[in-house]
């Protein structure tokens, strides 16, 4: 009975995952497809044809767009990826997990556009770097005529992208490790004559890049179609593809919208070709590493390769550290001088007026964030607790649904689901915006949640049972006690998620809900860094709040009761 009652729950909850998060993908890129091709009859386009595409192709300065979105996704998922793995090689044995996962979490948890207004404010020709170095070491004095922030070739977006995708791969890196004998592998290796950079190479990547594929993926696809980001740091005129296709979709002339959605059907085309592409080079790799170890030699010393990779993530961490420093001291700066390398006088004036503007966003995304949050987290309950009941493994199959948010472009699709709320008539609410926003917050919260949720020890909920406990007794009175640290950590990690979301707010909330996000990318590209700062604090506050709640919370719970314990006669 209890197995029939679990094999329901996991039915209905895949029910629901499957019609609230995979179907409004697939009708928006039903919608984006249509329009692709002619057909919007909102507009007076009624008739099937290429003719979207065709202007597309012959939109000024398409097709740079698109070799930077190439150049810019590749690059940093590469880079980032070399980065990490030559970090771990150098520095694995004086990691701890639970340290270096503390360690991470600023960098993890400060949304993307926060890090990159924060970043430009550290790397501009008039920003904090500019200001130290000169005049003694640079002799300006005044701001040089450099193109240090949306340069032509988009390195500020690769160093943006490098400063969240690096501590990233180390996460999902360090995790992995714990599944292979490393340093079994290293001893081994050092007994054969192999230096350590070698033995991972040849041993320990080739096992524990199969585990992290997917995440590479996920971060691929990102890089490839982020527009905050390169709102924020990257080239400006052409800008990459997502960005333009989003200027496309948003221009006051309507009929740009047909060639912006056949621009975002080719992001995903874009992304699934470049996925391809990259699982081409796995098999090359594959091949020319069976040939290479077959040889069997010793090769060059790594050590000089492993020292600039853990100085590269280093110098990243620190950028990133700089770059959340920046922001906290822009809100609070009245006058600042170039080439003062400190705030010649100090305010709060721009904090001092939450009416005429982040008040409001602040309550918005709150909001938006604790409801999206609730809603993940109460369905990846539901999904875990099925399972249990129904005593069933991890369906693969099931857990690809989960990642298809991750993995499929959000401006291939936004904007065809935009469409489909409007008819439902549910468009440019908060309700609409908070569907959008869980279509990404739920698969985080679900991977964050469900190794803690299967490890638990089930001898504790068998005893609960033996004693009568019911099954919602045993939910409430056991299993969520027991796992409140990861529940409430993937409660923060899903929190975070919402408010960082961009396209989702702007382009479902129909430019009428205003989150710190929008008005932090919005006030980006303006000359007032006080007020920027103001929003970018705020919107990196709240994830860091969040993840100290989810660290403290346990740990008060678990000495009051101790308290009580006490207390008691």
């Amino acid at each position: 009975m209890r197995n029939t009652e679990g094999r329901w729950l996991r039915l209905t909850v895949l029910g629901i995952v499957s019609a609230g998060l995979v179907l409004p993908i697939l009708a928006g890129l039903w919608e984006t497809a249509r329009a692709a091709f002619g057909l919007l009859p909102a507009i007076g386009a009624e008739t099937l044809s290429f003719d979207p595409w065709r202007q597309l192709l012959a939109l000024p300065g398409f097709m740079t767009s698109l070799r930077l979105t190439l150049w810019t996704g590749f690059a940093s998922t590469l880079l980032a990826l070399a980065i990490a793995t030559g970090f771990c090689a150098a520095m694995h044995e004086r990691m701890d997990m639970g340290h270096s996962a503390r360690l991470l979490t600023p960098f993890l948890a400060a949304p993307h556009a926060a890090l990159a207004i924060g970043l430009a404010f550290l790397i501009a020709p008039s920003g904090w770097i500019a200001r130290l170095l000169s005049p003694w070491a640079t002799g300006w004095v005044l701001p040089p005529d450099l193109a240090t922030v949306r340069d032509p070739y988009g390195i500020a977006l690769i160093l943006g992208l490098l400063i969240k995708e690096v501590p990233f791969f180390l996460l999902v890196m360090l995790a992995a490790l714990s599944q292979v004998q490393v340093r079994a592998h290293l001893a081994a290796g050092r007994a054969l004559g192999y230096g350590r950079g070698l033995v991972w190479i040849k041993v320990i990547a080739p096992q524990v890049y199969p585990l992290i594929r997917l995440p590479v993926f996920v971060v691929l696809s990102f890089a490839l179609s982020v527009v905050d980001m390169a709102i924020i740091l990257g080239p400006s005129n052409p800008p990459t593809l997502a960005v333009a296709m989003t200027r496309w979709f948003f221009a006051a002339d309507t009929m740009l919208i047909l060639p912006a959605s056949a621009a975002a059907l080719m992001q995903t085309v874009l992304v699934g070709t470049a996925i391809l592409l990259w699982l081409g080079a796995e098999r090359v790799a594959i091949w020319l590493g069976r040939f290479w170890v077959r040889r069997g030699g010793r090769g060059l010393s790594s050590g000089p390769g492993l020292a600039l990779a853990g100085a590269g993530a280093v110098i990243l961490m620190l950028l990133g550290a700089a770059a959340l420093l920046a922001l906290l001291i822009w809100s609070v700066t009245w006058r600042w001088p170039f080439p003062d390398a400190l705030p010649e006088s100090w305010s709060l004036r721009a904090w001092s007026r939450p009416s005429m503007g982040w008040g409001t966003a602040l309550r918005e995304t709150l909001a938006i964030g604790l409801a999206t949050t609730a809603l993940s987290l109460t369905l990846a309950i539901a999904w875990l607790e099925g399972e249990d009941r129904a005593g069933m493994s991890r369906a693969r199959w099931a857990e690809g649904l989960i990642y298809l948010p991750l993995l499929v472009p959000q401006v291939a699709f936004l904007y065809g689901l935009s469409v489909t709320f409007l008819r439902t008539g549910i468009s440019g609410g908060v309700v609409a915006v908070i569907w959008g926003h869980a279509l990404f917050v739920f698969p985080y919260v679900m991977i964050a949640l469900s190794d803690p949720w299967r490890a638990l020890d089930r001898r504790m909920v068998r005893a609960a049972a033996a004693l009568g406990a019911g099954p919602l007794r045993r939910l409430f009175a056991v299993k969520l006690p027991m796992q409140l640290r990861p529940v409430l950590t993937a409660a923060a990690i899903g929190f975070a998620v919402s408010v960082a979301q961009y396209l989702p707010t702007l382009f479902l909330g129909a430019g009428r809900i205003a989150t710190l996000t929008t008005e932090a990318v919005t006030l980006s590209s303006g000359s007032d860094r006080r007020v920027t700062g103001v929003y970018a604090v705020l919107q990196a506050a709240l994830p860091f709040a969040a993840y100290a709640a989810a660290l403290m919370l346990p740990a008060l719970l678990l000495r009051r009761r101790l308290g009580l314990a006490g207390a008691a006669p």
